[in-house]
């Protein structure tokens, strides 16, 4: 694994572990002020730019689903992107999907997340 691709799994792992515990300044400080998500909201995502659009999706979505869980399926990094395949549990069910991080110094800088079906 290059080094790149290792720094990249790091990243995305601080990120997730924030993710997990919905702890929304540790998602921030794990992503850079210029960040960018792309959500999974039909048919062709919105897109958040910058860390106060961000914060207030992952604010929204947290509020939305309190008991939801994503679980990691699958994960790996080729330089500054990881893939991650992913279930959502929600309370009414549960849908899969990826997500495709961008890394850069060390911090999330962009999320793209696709769902199927």
């Amino acid at each position: 694994m290059t080094t790149a691709s290792a720094t990249a799994l790091d990243a995305v792992g601080r990120f997730t572990t924030a993710f997990d515990a919905k702890d929304v300044d540790a998602v921030m400080a794990a992503m850079t002020p210029d960040c960018v998500f792309e959500d999974t909201t039909p048919p062709d995502g919105r897109r958040h730019v910058g860390a106060q659009e961000v914060r207030a999706a992952w604010e929204a979505l947290f509020a939305s689903s309190p008991g939801a869980v994503f679980e990691t399926e699958e994960m790996f990094a080729a330089g500054d992107r990881v893939v991650a395949r992913w279930r959502y549990t929600f309370a009414g069910g549960h849908v899969r999907g990826v997500d495709v991080f961008t890394v850069r110094d060390g911090r999330v800088a962009g999320k793209l997340s696709y769902v199927k079906g």
